[in-house]
């Protein structure tokens, strides 16, 4: 048997391209799943760079479904693919931990030695006075990388316990806003993809 012989084969067909299909929608639907991410992110160069690679695998599975309308197991194929996809997109999406986010916190306790150790830590903070149901409460806020969030809560759960924290994504955050640190690393990004560009 020839090595082409096997692309034409009952069982090429009945297993193989199904196999394709889902491999193919995983691969592009996981793109997909990032790339709306980092759209929602403002990342206006990868978003693109993300859809064209996507678009190109998407046909490619598609082409074949549509080429074997007889076998049910393609649409199955097809459809796991899908799922599985969504899955992994955001799965890989949150080990990637891209981004910023702004944590604030409630607490009734005085908040300067909370505030002295993120401080310490390289984050910029900011504190409030506010008047919460049973009284006065201290509203701190500080802007910090996705990555640092696993940082972050133990000095929040030391120094106040029982505090109240969110976490919100933010879209954008002047390098004012940023630790020195991670300012400098987002200009020097920014100049690298830029050169890369000029290139």
């Amino acid at each position: 048997m020839e090595f082409t012989d096997i692309f034409q084969s009952d069982a090429f067909k009945l297993y193989g391209i199904p196999l394709l299909i889902c491999l193919a929608r995983i691969t592009d639907v996981t793109i997909g799943t990032m790339r709306i991410i980092f759209l929602s992110k403002g990342m206006k160069y990868l978003a693109p760079m993300l859809g064209f690679v996507e678009i190109c695998i998407w046909l490619t599975a598609i082409t074949q479904v549509m080429a074997n309308l007889t076998h049910i197991s393609n649409f199955f194929a097809y459809a796991l693919g899908y799922s599985i996809g969504n899955f992994l997109g955001i799965l890989i999406e949150g080990k990637l931990a891209i981004g910023t986010v702004v944590v604030r916190i409630i607490t009734k306790k005085e908040a300067y030695p909370l505030s002295a150790k993120l401080r310490e830590s390289g984050y910029n903070v900011t504190i409030l006075d506010a008047q919460g149901n049973t009284g006065h409460v201290n509203v701190v806020f500080t802007v910090i990388k996705r990555a640092d969030i696993q940082k972050i809560l133990p000095i929040i759960l030391h120094f106040n316990p029982n505090a109240v924290y969110s976490i919100e994504d933010v879209r954008h955050v002047s390098e004012q806003g940023l630790p020195s640190s991670e300012a400098k690393s987002k200009r020097n990004i920014v100049n690298l993809f830029i050169k890369g560009i000029r290139k």
